[in-house]
């Protein structure tokens, strides 16, 4: 009999009514005692995921035959939590009293006490912790006596962690520490830890940032083997390697980046051909550098990604590489993997072709730049030579742009913010980041370099990690189009809404006054883009097929598909056999780029909180002009025009009236005098509090 946990689990629900233990579940299922080894660790592992539960007796069940659900525990900072349960199940509300010791982030098993009705969620209580997901914390330190606390910088982890005196390190009362959990809590016990790190005062800026790094155990430092490695590194080319490369370092290619990269992955270069364009993409050939296995590639697997904050960077290759030897620096040779594409006129795809190569960049452009040459032209006459690639570039992007959105892609018009710092690391303000016509030049020539590279490896039945983003959940745009339809607007009435049916809804609403609102809340609707080695394509892209190809300084992806573009450079297929092999791989790096790219997500967004929150703390009662960017059952947030800072207005502090919160229509209703505030409704507020723990700016409304 061929086993897995599918055909575990499928016997179990086929030919089992109870629990049973595991000489009787052998027997009820007909495994052969021969398969006894197999069958015990395939049903310990079904145990520790959750899908099965071991009851006392050593007993086995499912879940759902028991009201049992698995799933990882959201703590809450008033010590309840919610289970977050997989696809769209309605999560369980576990109160103080039964969380039987869990902490946040851990996986549990709970058992439904009172089912869902109506708006109440189910509630339940945890009747086994599968895994403790928590090993380490950080917070900040009190001392008492000669023992000491550390209240957890994160309050979902509602539990003090008591620290013995043997194992405070020194730490004084405020100041940031890095504890290690020696002993998890019970029902009436709380954890027990040890101090591994003095951080520094809690009001230093500088250790507030470092506590971020820590909360979130981002890799800061790479060992020295690694440094070892990386310092013999150069920008030497060999004349064996010159000979297996395309030569292409008289051609006119430039990088186009933001002022303060230096890390430059890709250039570029264009040329025209009667009515076809030829694109040129030019990608830093990271993975002659980085070989499959070498202590530096399994570091750069570990980090996934590299982790960008106002005024710096967590690379995820060293500086060595990433600025230097793999850095597409102007009038220096670089190692590249080149993609040509041949479009028509109408931007269609006509020839197209991937090599190895050496480039040299001839100029170091800004996106600022860039945008100034095409809108002001050069009146001094410096970029002669690169004027009309630049002009033809222009020209290719907005043929590539038109043609891609009316083909399917969604364009989101969400503004992010970008904090600006002074040169001793002061915040000189926080904006709304630039985005021009260079920033689309490139954009679409990505795109286009991703989309190509991705199709290619499908013609060659190749795994790679591809960039997914899954059709939406039909009931997600169904609540979607009730909103969008109290302000005029209408989706196909049947099941399946095209993506190219949404991008025409948010044509209709530029720049009118609920383009916004409308904007948010589709973007909530949508799934999260994830890395896969699975194919279903990129939902709002409009893509059949997509990878990421053009970041491999900064992407363990791209780096990952690097290497297997060119182990199969020229080669029409693979077999089934390496397909197999590599398609295991491809799994992992897939599973492991994913977790890497929200976890950085995490570190950049508190991060920016920090950021807005020491922006704020000198403008306490100046008040602002802003736009209601999210509603919730207590308060919404007001994004504010002049900065580009988020605050709350609570509930509580509507004194006029009794507010009820209405999910799906994103507002917040009173129930007397029926005044009603709105996702995108523009309003004026007040600074009244700027919690710098929390990272939380509480607002007062002042008018609408």
């Amino acid at each position: 009999m061929e086993l897995s946990e599918s055909v575990v689990l499928k016997l179990l629900h086929e030919k089992t009514n109870r629990p049973m233990k595991f000489s009787e579940l052998m027997k009820t299922l007909g495994i052969p005692e021969t398969q006894r080894r197999e069958f015990r660790h395939l049903l310990k592992d079904l145990a520790g995921e959750g899908s099965v539960v071991k009851l006392r007796g050593g007993r086995y069940g499912l879940p759902d035959e028991m009201s049992l659900v698995s799933g990882l525990l959201h703590g809450h900072p008033d010590g309840y939590g919610f289970l977050i349960r997989e696809g769209e199940e309605p999560d369980v509300y576990i109160s103080r009293q039964k969380m039987g010791g869990a902490m946040h982030q851990d996986k549990i098993v709970v058992r439904i006490e009172s089912q869902y009705r109506g708006y109440s969620r189910p509630e339940g209580r945890v009747i086994r912790i599968l895994e403790r997901r928590t090993q380490k914390l950080v917070g900040l330190f009190e001392a008492l006596n000669r023992d000491g606390w550390v209240v957890p910088s994160d309050a979902k982890y509602f539990q003090d962690v008591f620290i013995p005196g043997k194992d405070i390190l020194g730490a004084q009362s405020g100041e940031m520490v890095q504890v290690e959990i020696v002993d998890y809590p019970t029902r009436h016990h709380p954890p027990v830890g040890r101090v591994i790190q003095v951080l520094g005062p809690a009001d230093d800026p500088a250790v507030e940032l470092r506590s971020i790094f820590h909360k979130h155990d981002a890799r800061q430092e790479f060992p020295p083997k690694i440094l070892r490695q990386v310092k013999k590194l150069g920008l030497e080319i060999s004349d064996e390697e010159r000979s297996r490369r395309r030569d292409l370092t008289d051609q006119m290619i430039f990088t186009i980046d933001g002022e303060r990269a230096k890390d430059f992955d890709d250039a570029v270069t264009l040329t025209r051909e009667k009515d076809l364009y030829r694109l040129g993409v030019h990608i830093a050939d990271v993975s002659h550098y980085v070989t499959e296995g070498s202590p530096l590639d399994e570091e750069a697997f570990k980090r996934g990604t590299s982790i960008y904050y106002a005024e710096g960077v967590i690379p995820m290759l060293p500086f060595k590489l990433s600025n230097e030897v793999c850095s597409l620096r102007p009038n220096e040779e670089h190692l590249t993997l080149s993609c040509d594409i041949v479009f028509n006129s109408k931007g269609e795809v006509v020839d197209y072709n991937i090599y190895d190569s050496i480039i040299e960049s001839k100029i170091r452009f800004t996106y600022t730049q860039v945008a100034s040459l095409l809108e002001d032209g050069d009146p001094e006459g410096q970029f002669d030579e690169v004027m009309p690639i630049l002009k033809d570039m222009e020209k290719l992007s907005r043929i590539l742009r038109k043609k891609r959105f009316q083909e399917g892609s969604v364009d989101f018009n969400i503004p992010e913010a970008e904090i600006l710092m002074t040169q001793d690391g002061k915040i000189q303000t926080i904006r709304k980041a630039p985005h021009n016509i260079a920033h689309e030049i490139i954009e679409e020539f990505m795109l286009s370099a991703n989309r190509v590279v991705a199709e290619d490896m499908a013609k060659k039945n190749l795994p790679v990690i591809h960039r997914i983003h899954e059709e939406p959940d039909a009931d997600r745009i169904h609540r979607f189009g009730e909103f969008a339809a109290d302000f005029g607007y209408r989706l196909p009435s049947f099941k399946k809404v095209k993506s190219t049916h949404l991008q025409k809804l948010l044509e209709r609403a530029r720049d009118k006054p609920e383009e916004r609102a409308l904007n948010y809340v589709l973007l909530r609707s949508m799934k999260k883009a994830v890395y896969s080695e699975k194919d279903p394509g990129h939902y709002c892209l409009g893509f059949e097929h997509y990878t990421h190809f053009t970041s491999p300084i900064r992407r363990y992806p791209d780096l990952f598909t690097h290497r297997v573009v060119k182990e199969y450079l020229g080669r029409k297929k693979c077999s089934l056999k390496e397909r197999k092999q590599l398609m295991s791989k491809t799994a992992k790096a897939a599973e492991q780029s994913t977790g890497m790219e929200i976890k950085a997500m995490g570190i950049e967004r508190e991060v920016s909180d920090l950021r807005r929150v020491q922006f704020m703390a000198d403008k306490l009662g100046s008040t602002h002009k802003g736009h209601i960017s999210n509603v919730t059952s207590f308060g919404f947030f007001v994004e504010l025009d002049d900065v580009f800072v988020e605050g709350l207005v609570r509930v509580s502090t509507l004194s006029d009236d009794y507010y009820v919160f209405f999910e799906h229509e994103h507002a917040l209703k009173g129930q007397h005098k029926h005044k009603a505030y709105r996702l995108g409704d523009q309003v004026k507020v007040r600074v009244q509090r700027v919690d710098m723990a929390k990272k939380q700016i509480d607002l007062a409304l002042v008018a609408r």
